[in-house]
């Protein structure tokens, strides 16, 4: 298969030396701390127990030697392809490929015809879902909100219905318990045609927040991950600490926590099923020591993010990790520095499947429509970088400059109108390059403006048909679909 997305690594703000202290001391967290874990995990305790683990059942502790997490790494997947209902849009998460898209669990929605916030709906789900799917540099599609619209009872097949009627992107969301989860694993099924070809392309991955920050097991979580794994369901390991309040203040005391905490993870997941796949997903935030609340937009994040992937990559293991986030309300300069920076930190640091990257505001309280069209043109201009610039006798040119000579102009040069549209980043019509007789001349609008009609204009398209008619009727017959 050919590898997908493009070849990050390049930032690193982690020494190898400073990589392998985190790691050794992550090691001595889980050996002498240990996690906690709430009631209803006795099975798994117990499982552990017989791998090697010591057990406090009177105080649900569970302490891990170094051996019995060093063993069950090494049987994690090095890399793992998720796919699409499209193949066009796999991507395959090894190395330092990187992808980056949508994320969150929204409630807030700011309309696209009025601007006025709103709660968050299905349907929603749906039209970002058709947006995004036209959106070239949004890689991938995890259910940028909730449905409040719904009963929480129907939310998590209808979740995965809207994302995947919408786009042939992978789709990736959470699901609140097991039972939701085989809902969700039957609906796959029927569409994929069988549970092994579901397996052999998984066009569907399961957002797991296992860990409770710091160091504590969540019951239903966990449960949801050991059960998709059991399924080859590929899951992403999500633990998000805020230092200053779920972690340290300091980013290597938060790094090291949420380290032991993934390899506490990736242990259960492996001695629960060999080989399953699925990502390291530490998303380590800040606190607003002011407010209380999560920091999204922070400078810090972005480093911490980068860092996350260093970590990844030493236990080889493929990341999921976070950027594009920002405290900003509406979609303003603020949401413009914030989004950029950290999004290309994500990038050159290497991670391999960036979500948030698309569409959040208001420390993902809110999404706009046009805020993941603004994100897309972000986005293309962070994998720019990550091209790097090409040298090789063609791009140096020297036989042109030398036709062109001293004093002459390459305007017209044959050479310049075969790079004219590859060599330079292509904006989506977001970013204006226009002069400012020909800009007000359309309207002198503002890049939300611009990015506005872009999505109205890209909603108006006729919807790509992605899951058959016969195979919608079934899914329609079996579950409640309520869009």
């Amino acid at each position: 298969m050919k590898l997908s997305g493009l070849p990050g690594g390049q930032y690193q703000p982690l020494s190898e030396a400073d990589v392998a202290t985190l790691h050794d001391a992550a090691l001595g967290i889980l050996e002498r701390t240990g996690v906690t874990y709430e009631p209803g995990l006795e099975e798994t305790a117990e499982m552990l127990e017989k791998a090697g683990a010591t057990v406090d059942h009177t105080n649900n502790r569970i302490r891990f030697p170094r051996d019995l997490i060093t063993a069950a790494v090494q049987k994690a997947p090095e890399r793992v392809v998720l796919c699409g209902l499209d193949p066009a849009n796999d991507i395959d998460l090894g190395e330092h490929r990187v992808h980056l898209g949508t994320g969150g669990a929204a409630i807030k929605v700011l309309d696209l015809d009025t601007g006025a916030v709103r709660p968050s709906t299905l349907r929603d789900i749906y039209d970002i879902g058709r947006l995004v799917d036209r959106l070239e540099h949004i890689h991938f599609y995890l259910r940028p909100c909730i449905p409040t619209d719904i009963p929480e009872a129907a939310y998590d097949v209808n979740m995965y219905y809207a994302c995947l009627k919408a786009t042939g992107k992978h789709v990736m969301s959470g699901v609140n318990d097991e039972a939701g989860f085989h809902r969700v694993l039957d609906m796959a099924t029927l569409i994929a045609g069988s549970r092994e070809a579901l397996a052999e392309r998984p066009f569907v991955s399961v957002i797991t927040a296992f860990a409770i920050s710091p160091l504590k097991l969540c019951t239903q979580s966990t449960r949801i991950m050991q059960e998709a794994v059991r399924h080859r369901i590929p899951v992403a390991l999500s633990a998000a600490p805020m230092s200053g309040s779920t972690s340290p203040m300091t980013m290597a005391g938060t790094l090291a926590q949420l380290h032991a905490e993934q390899l506490a993870g990736i242990c259960i997941c492996q001695l629960t099923n060999p080989g399953a796949p699925l990502l390291y997903g530490g998303i380590p935030g800040m606190a607003n020591l002011r407010t209380m609340g999560y920091l999204g937009g922070a400078v810090e994040c972005g480093m911490m993010n980068a860092a996350i992937h260093q970590l990844a990559h030493h236990i080889g293991v493929p990341n999921y990790n976070s950027s594009g986030l920002s405290d900003a309300k509406i979609p303003d300069i603020q949401a413009g520095w914030e989004k950029a920076l950290t999004t290309v930190l994500a990038a050159m640091g290497g991670s391999n499947y960036v979500h948030h990257a698309a569409g959040m505001l208001e420390s993902m309280l809110t999404v706009a429509y046009e805020q993941f069209v603004i994100d897309d043109e972000i986005i293309g201009f962070c994998c720019k970088v990550l091209k790097g610039i090409e040298v090789d006798a063609d791009h140096l040119a020297l036989d042109v400059i030398d036709q062109v000579g001293p004093g002459g102009n390459f305007m017209m040069s044959p050479h310049t109108m075969k790079y004219m549209r590859t060599e330079y980043f292509q904006t989506n019509g977001v970013t204006d390059q226009k002069s400012r007789e020909k800009w007000e001349k359309d309207g002198a609008l503002d890049a939300r403006e611009r990015a506005r009609n872009l999505a109205r204009k890209i909603l108006a398209q006729p919807p790509a048909e992605y899951i058959p008619a016969t195979v919608d009727q079934r899914i329609r017959e079996q579950f409640e679909i309520l869009l």
